[in-house]
């Protein structure tokens, strides 16, 4: 659960880094009006563990998504792949910084209902625009789409 003071992001075996809190805490103000998320930044080892245990899938990806369960101000968490990251922001040329951003941004929308394999390019739009208003290099539906 969500602490009281907001959505919380926490790192496995990595320090914890004050501005990444303070995007998910931008993210929960702006794109999920006032409704929490916890962040997990971890390897791809955890990644795939948990890609393997919740979607029977075998191999490490960059983020996954939990939606809570029933609604109410917390909306779930999300799973993020540090070494992913590391990789994508490498191959698409900006900071690691910019791609762990895009990667919560992506996995809050899908906390929050989208799913751009089935709606028919809404995810994409809504993900553009808050892409755009927060600052962020080109995103993950967009890489596929390309």
């Amino acid at each position: 659960m969500a602490s009281p003071e907001g959505s919380t992001v926490s790192f496995l075996r990595t320090p914890s880094h004050r501005t990444f809190r303070q995007f998910a805490l931008a993210l929960e103000k702006q794109v999920t009006k006032g409704r929490t998320f916890e962040c997990l930044i971890a390897d791809d080892a955890e990644l795939r563990r948990l890609n393997r245990e919740f979607r029977n899938q075998d191999y490490a990806t960059d983020v996954l998504s939990f939606p809570a369960p029933e609604a109410g101000n917390y909306i779930g968490e999300i799973a993020i792949s540090r070494d992913r990251a590391r990789e994508q922001a490498h191959e698409f040329r900006h900071s690691i910084y910019d791609e762990l951003r895009i990667l919560m941004l992506h996995g809050v929308l899908h906390l929050m209902g989208y799913d751009h394999e089935t709606d028919e390019g809404r995810m994409a739009r809504v993900e553009r625009r808050w892409r755009q208003k927060l600052r962020l290099p080109v995103g993950l539906i967009e890489r596929v789409n390309s």
